[in-house]
């Protein structure tokens, strides 16, 4: 919309509408998609017990008020549906999307906003071979539903028609950076901070004395691996480090890292996809564990809701999900610059 005009002015709205022509095209696309795939599509609900447990991940909370008279409930509005969406996989669904609007606090750069769209889809007995291909296929029905053949932004572009590059994240270390990653974690759940640190430094990265492993990780992936991702054609970048992927499950091959991946388009990340954990107890301690750090980082914590922790005791198959971005991935087919060009109405 244009600086300075509110998003209601009949010229901001004329400036957005071939963003939200190009973005009808897309969700139309893809319920075709996965309808064609034999898809359920769902709704579940926005208000949560726990909104997600990602330590650095800021959410929108408020109350429940009891119309008897009983105590209000503390709930929050979900980051993603992704607690609510493996219940139903335990109650026996298969394969099952949803377009959700979610909400994460804090947020808002030209390709944040408090409140956007999440795709996020799962397949029981799905691999994470295969939600790589379903992201690759996706992708390509969208751009050709909107009449284009690349992703743009500013002045890059790249082909997603055009076989994908799948690079691991110790791949990703090496080629850029020279570094061996894996090897500053002998020890997969507690990484060497030290050695990654002077890893950092020798590239000329600089290090703070509180940054942990996991942030000097992100400092180095950020500056020196991210831009160069999505360049020509569409990057997943796959096999993160084990102790980054509280909600995945460590790969078979290589217990040193987790069925994880992300997808990237001209150096912007369009999804986060994992092979589902599904041991109860882990899954509590890896979020215990979460929200110790969040506490020791920010002052507080979120609550573990039990009935997800009771879903997977009951027994949840194994699987595979996936999480996109929908408004970013609709900004690179159209060839906006920022997210609320392609939204009806920002959050103002």
């Amino acid at each position: 919309m244009s600086r300075g005009k509110e998003s209601w002015h009949p010229q901001s709205l004329a400036e957005r509408l071939p963003y939200l022509q190009c973005r009808r095209q897309v969700l139309r696309a893809v319920r075709a998609f996965f309808d064609a795939g034999d898809f359920t599509e769902v709704e579940t609900p926005c208000l949560q017990i726990s909104p997600g447990l990602e330590p650095h991940l800021k959410a929108f909370a408020t109350r429940l008020e009891d119309p008897w008279g009983g105590p209000a409930q503390p709930l929050y509005l979900h980051t993603s549906p992704e607690f609510a969406m493996k219940k139903l996989l335990v109650a026996g669904m298969e394969r099952i999307f949803q377009i959700a609007h979610v909400f994460r606090n804090g947020e808002r750069s030209d390709t944040h906003s408090p409140e956007f769209t999440m795709l996020e889809w799962y397949r029981a007995g799905g691999s994470i071979g295969q939600m790589m291909d379903d992201t690759e296929a996706l992708v390509r029905a969208c751009v050709t539903a909107a009449g284009g053949t690349h992703l743009h932004r500013a002045d890059m572009a790249c082909d997603p028609l055009a076989p994908w590059q799948r690079l691991s994240i110790a791949q990703a270390f090496d080629h850029y950076c020279g570094i061996d990653v894996l090897a500053t974690a002998p020890d997969p759940w507690r990484p060497d901070r030290t050695a990654l640190a002077a890893e950092a430094v020798r590239i000329g990265i600089s290090v703070s004395h509180s940054d942990a492993w996991d942030d000097i990780f992100f400092k180095i992936l950020l500056d020196r691996i991210e831009p160069h991702l999505g360049m020509t054609v569409p990057t997943i970048l796959h096999s993160y480090p084990v102790s980054m992927a509280a909600l995945a499950r460590p790969d078979p091959d290589d217990p040193r890292v987790a069925e994880r991946f992300e997808a990237y388009a001209c150096g912007v990340e369009l999804c986060n996809a994992f092979g589902e954990l599904t041991d109860a107890d882990e899954q509590e301690r890896r979020f215990q564990a979460d929200m110790d750090l969040k506490e020791k980082l920010y002052g507080e914590r979120y609550p573990i809701d039990p009935g997800f922790i009771d879903a997977l005791r009951h027994g949840m198959p194994q699987s595979a999900g996936n999480a996109l971005g929908l408004d970013r991935l609709i900004m690179l087919i159209a060839g906006a610059q920022r997210i609320d060009q392609v939204l009806w109405l920002p959050v103002d």
